[in-house]
């Protein structure tokens, strides 16, 4: 079962966050196989704001371990978690991402559901995706909205990625590659 995990920093919490890096990283390791993909949004000055894993797990307590047993959140790092389960509609890592690590600017996008489910097909202009799909109530079987990974020229243009009306509300956020260079 995939997840989408998103743990958002608490304000004033980067030189805990910091200090925590080789152990997040550490802990990350432990989950390279699962692991979808994986990376930190950032403010407009490059300031880490939170971290999102995409990972394919056994169980949803298998999850929640992932989520609640990281170095950061049990430090205090993060103000919240978001964790749901997902759908991988492009059946691909952000590794496989053939536009690669570095180039262009990078988005998390994330619609929250309002009424029926929209955009669970991939949309035709794939190739700026770099991870798609539903965000799924804990049995897999409700819509609860959308998460997407993307290159777009800016965060107007990776908004339209998602259907504004179908959605209570969407954010946009910077985002890059995680991991060890």
């Amino acid at each position: 079962m995939e997840y989408f995990c998103y743990h958002r920093d608490r304000s004033g919490s980067l030189a805990l966050r910091d200090e925590l890096l080789e152990a997040h990283w550490s802990y990350m390791d432990g989950y390279a196989k699962e692991m979808i993909a994986r990376g930190p949004t950032l403010a407009a000055d490059g300031t880490p704001t939170g971290s999102v894993h995409i990972l394919d797990l056994p169980t949803t307590t298998a999850a929640r371990a992932f989520a609640f047993d990281e170095p950061g959140y049990q430090a205090g790092v993060y103000r919240d978690v978001s964790l749901r389960r997902w759908r991988n509609a492009l059946g691909r890592t952000m590794w496989e991402f053939p536009g690669g690590p570095e180039d262009g600017n990078r988005y998390l996008v994330l619609g929250l559901g309002a009424g029926p489910a929209v955009d669970l097909e991939v949309p035709s202009d794939r190739g700026e995706l770099i991870a798609y799909g539903p965000l799924l109530s804990d049995d897999g079987t409700a819509w609860l909205g959308t998460a997407a990974l993307l290159r777009a020229p800016d965060a107007e243009a990776a908004r339209a990625v998602l259907t504004p009306e179908g959605y209570a509300e969407i954010e946009v956020h910077r985002w890059q590659f995680g991991g060890r260079s």
